[in-house]
């Protein structure tokens, strides 16, 4: 029973993680990293390399999410959604329905290009699918990442495996200090234990090799294939599985840990949603002059998914030489320099800019 549903739930989980580099939004990926413009793509908005506090609040809503999901529903992660968990259930599931003998080596026959294809979808997070596939064998730097990511995800899966969440992954080991008493793990009815029929079923399948019956392990990773095995042998005997999942979800620690986590999932959707269509940036450069004369360095930034035109001026008693009208596309920064020309003794100068229901002011020095 719950191997039907974590294979549905790695299966919808394979498809979204490979299918969002092709989702499109405002002209752009989805989620992708642009390392050339250092700009992040997040589903229709772009976040500058410059709005580091985006990030960090990002990153702050993750940690809770993190924190609250592990604890109250323990090694759920580990079991039904890493990546390292799905890649190789997923091949081991593919080996065995294609009726390929000798499981181990079928199964890292399959994750050979199975690795080419997750390299492929890391890629595709920084660099446009399309893109990727033209440039594959073509462009050194597109083709040494491809071959060097395939590679080691080869190596990592077909080697290390479910070692890797054993020894060297750091989230296993953080659980340790998240669980509590009523953290919902899977574990062995000692109560019962007099009519259990030690077939030992529920070892033989176990991923990771425990033994259930000996006790909760911190190498568990809650996959629930010990459960399956024993309701396979104790159904037909009339009894419940002998292992299952124990723990209480509805507690006053999960109401106070999800209100803290929905507020700063808010506190995100804010600062990303009230941020301005426009940032205007402009400061005076530190260059000789003639009397009268000052040049400034100016950078806008489009943070919507339109075409802008916008028109640079400044006053008061100056005049604007160079090109001051601007041609914005989505997500596109503009950068340039403007000279001013004074007509009288100005010690200030306010520059706007303005367009498509736009009006920014800025404030900078004259000498």
């Amino acid at each position: 029973m719950w191997k039907q549903y974590r294979r549905t739930v790695e299966i919808l989980q394979a498809l979204l993680i490979t299918g969002l580099p092709f989702l499109r939004i405002n002209g752009q990926s989805a989620l992708r990293f642009d390392i050339g413009e250092l700009r992040l793509y997040v589903f229709g908005t772009v976040i500058w390399i410059r709005e580091f506090y985006l990030l960090l609040a990002a990153i702050l809503f993750m940690l809770l999410f993190i924190t609250f999901v592990t604890a109250i529903f323990g090694r759920i992660w580990c079991g039904w959604l890493c990546p390292q968990t799905v890649l190789l259930d997923l091949s081991e599931s593919l080996a065995g329905r294609i009726g390929l003998k000798n499981g181990k080596i079928a199964r890292n026959v399959l994750l050979f290009p199975i690795s080419a294809m997750v390299s492929l979808t890391m890629i595709w997070y920084f660099v446009p699918p399309l893109e990727t596939m033209k440039a594959l064998f073509t462009s050194v730097p597109i083709t040494a990442f491809f071959l060097v990511l395939w590679v080691l995800v080869y190596l990592e899966l077909a080697f290390l495996g479910r070692k890797f969440c054993m020894s060297v992954c750091p989230y296993a080991m953080m659980q340790n200090a998240l669980f509590d008493k009523d953290t919902l793990v899977i574990e062995y009815d000692q109560s019962r234990d007099d009519t259990c029929m030690k077939c030992d079923s529920c070892v033989k399948v176990c991923p990771v090799g425990i033994d259930i019956k000996q006790g909760l392990s911190t190498r568990c990773i809650a996959c629930a294939e010990c459960i399956d095995a024993c309701r396979a042998k104790s159904e037909p005997r009339g009894l419940p599985p002998f292992p299952n999942y124990k723990g209480r979800i509805m507690r006053a620690k999960t109401f106070w840990m999800g209100g803290i986590t929905a507020a700063a999932a808010i506190f995100l959707t804010l600062i990303m949603v009230l941020r301005p269509q426009v940032d205007f940036l402009i400061t005076r450069d530190q260059e000789p002059l003639p009397q009268g004369l000052n040049r400034y360095s100016w950078t806008v930034y489009n943070n919507s998914g339109r075409a802008l035109d916008l028109e640079l001026s400044a006053a008061p008693d100056v005049t604007v030489i160079g090109e001051h009208t601007l041609r914005l596309k989505p997500f596109e920064a503009v950068r340039g320099k403007v000279l001013l020309k004074a007509s009288g003794t100005v010690r200030n100068v306010r520059f706007t800019l303005s367009g498509n229901g736009i009006s920014i002011r800025k404030d900078a020095g004259f000498l």
